[in-house]
């Protein structure tokens, strides 16, 4: 009941705040340092994930009281698996525990689930899991949560070629729009912003090639303590931004939102 009046009393707030500074329609984040937060505590690092894992509502919550219809979150890259085999078992569990502890909460507050990334390499529970997950919130109206897991831009953008060569499509058909659409993401706007947590300025393979125009934030926060303060000093400096998409902004053109 306490968490229902700190999100009601956000969404209260989101009115008066939209007025003073224009808001992302799509919000892509690099959870990063859920390691560091457990070593800087002397606690193992699955410890560091687990909270990760439970800070996610949270997160979920603040950006669907910003009316942000898209969020997509980066979870776990290809790249990933080369970590120690304990760390990786760790991870599949927890992820395991979020579904079933998660979908029913995100299904009744009707947020649409996806899965970007490749899902033969899960355990097969897992994978019956995350089908179902998916099954449960297609129809939902309300936020898309994207869940990037064994996710990677290049693999991605590999992937697509293979399948455009497959179908058959002449060469001089390819064009951005037609090639964005054979990518995960087909029917989900570009980030308007990447948000990357624990200090770290790179994309680390993540969306690389829809995020060609997103906005990039960095702030030094670890993922398990980065919330509600965080957010607003994230869309704060978002609504300080001049999007131009490579063009001259003209005179007394409103930014773009």
């Amino acid at each position: 009941m306490q968490r229902w009046w700190v999100v009601a009393g956000l969404r209260a707030a989101v009115s008066s705040v939209k007025k003073i500074f224009p808001l992302p329609k799509h919000v892509a984040i690099i959870m990063d340092g859920n390691g560091r937060w457990a070593e800087k505590r002397g606690l193992p690092r699955l410890i560091g994930h687990r909270a990760g894992t439970d800070n996610v509502r949270r997160v979920v919550e603040c950006f669907d009281a910003y009316q942000v219809k898209y969020l997509t979150l980066y979870a776990f890259s290809t790249e990933n698996w080369r970590r120690p085999g304990e760390e990786v078992d760790g991870l599949l569990r927890i992820l395991a525990e979020m579904i079933d502890r998660e979908t029913r909460e995100l299904h009744r507050r009707g947020a649409k689930l996806r899965h970007l990334g490749r899902i033969d390499g899960l355990p097969p529970l897992l994978q019956d899991k995350v089908q179902e997950a998916l099954e449960m919130t297609k129809n939902n109206p309300g936020m898309v949560l994207n869940i990037a897991f064994d996710y990677g831009g290049r693999a991605e953008i590999l992937e697509a070629v293979r399948r455009i060569i497959q179908d058959g499509i002449p060469s001089e058909e390819i064009t951005e729009s037609v090639f964005s659409s054979y990518l995960y993401t087909a029917d989900v706007p570009e980030p308007d912003l990447v948000i990357r947590t624990g200090g770290e300025i790179r994309l680390s393979n993540f969306l690389i090639w829809q995020t060609a125009y997103s906005e990039f934030y960095s702030t030094s926060t670890l993922w398990p303590d980065f919330g509600e303060k965080e957010i607003e000093e994230a869309l704060v400096a978002y609504s300080q931004r001049e999007r131009r998409f490579g063009g001259l902004k003209a005179e007394g053109e409103a930014r773009e939102g």
